[in-house]
């Protein structure tokens, strides 16, 4: 029994191909863009001997590289992945990334692999333009995740500072100190922006708008609010604190419940494949004979075609809006 070694070669050239993407990154802005660190950027950027000033316009200019102005599909939708997860890196350098990562995946794939040159050029864009937008995703999943599950810690620092009578602009500095990014910073470089002069409620808002979250949209909501008609505001975050941690509570309950539903669906989704990747190794002839019939290309398109609505199907089914 003859073992194909190409499904394996693929899926190493797909992970050459996001290690690059990672070193290409750190090499270019460092490890503190990434947000790892306990300590966030702003404060590491303000010990490092940099004005409160210049610190903020380095922020604002790093949060406007994704203007979102442009709307074409496949252009929009990068940058909107990409806004979500601060990615340092314009929409126009990631897509000139996706097209040289396709030129040394088909490098490799030529160097490793002895497959047709059309085969080859297919999986080299795969590997590109999949292998970047799939980075940029993850990145982004993994920020908005965050800075939701930061918020309600964040707001009930606030409220502490606000009983005690401070101003909201510097309960929102105090959190800022206190919280690690990805919301800290975000929420230093709002307090620098209002203490020069910003409507607080702007932006918060065009914070909420950046990475899409609704509670966000609440926190400004509730400040705008008691700005312009008054009230307690600490009461105003107490109950919002609240609100977040149930919906967040109530969310997670959620994905609990949904998980074996799209545990199914990745399963179904994922097995013909899996099992035709088994079969090449085992054996790499077994669709020979009908690879050359007319019906070969139209049902595996057809099949193709199939899972895709699969998948689809299956995340809607999924989705529940909390």
């Amino acid at each position: 029994m003859e073992l194909s070694i190409s499904p394996l070669i693929y899926l190493a050239i797909f992970g050459a191909v996001l290690l690059v993407i990672q070193g290409i990154y750190l090499l270019a802005f460092g490890k503190s863009i990434e947000h790892d660190s306990k300590l966030n950027r702003r404060l590491e950027l303000l010990q490092k001997g940099a004005t409160k000033k210049d610190v903020m316009e380095q922020l604002r200019k790093e949060r406007s590289v994704h203007t979102g102005k442009i709307s074409i599909p496949i252009y929009g939708l990068i940058e909107e992945r990409a806004r979500k997860g601060n990615i340092a890196f314009s929409a126009r350098t990631l897509i000139l990334l996706m097209v040289g990562l396709s030129v040394f995946s088909f490098v490799l794939l030529s160097i490793a692999t002895s497959t047709e040159p059309s085969i080859r050029l297919a999986m080299s864009a795969v590997f590109g333009f999949g292998g970047v937008f799939f980075w940029i995703s993850s990145k982004a999943k993994k920020r908005v995740g965050a800075i939701e599950e930061q918020l309600p810690e964040a707001i009930d620092l606030m409220v502490r500072s606000l009983r005690v009578g401070h101003p909201f602009g510097a309960a929102l500095s105090i959190a800022a100190d206190e919280v690690a990014d990805p919301l800290g910073s975000e929420l230093g470089l709002i307090a620098d922006e209002i203490s020069y002069g910003r409507d607080a409620g702007e932006a918060l808002a065009e914070f909420g708008d950046r990475v899409d979250l609704q509670d966000i949209r609440f926190f400004s909501a509730a400040v705008s609010i008691q700005q312009k008609s008054g009230g307690n505001l600490a009461e105003i975050l107490d109950g919002l604190s609240k609100v977040v941690r149930s919906r967040f509570k109530l969310f997670r309950r959620v994905r609990a419940i949904t998980a074996e539903a799209k545990w199914s669906g990745m399963f179904l989704s994922g097995f013909p494949i899996a099992a035709m990747l088994m079969i090449q190794m085992i054996k790499p002839d077994y669709y020979d004979d009908v690879k050359e019939t007319p019906l070969y290309l139209p049902l595996a398109i057809v099949v193709v075609v199939f899972l895709i609505i699969n998948v689809l199907y299956m995340r809607k089914m999924t989705d529940i809006k909390v």
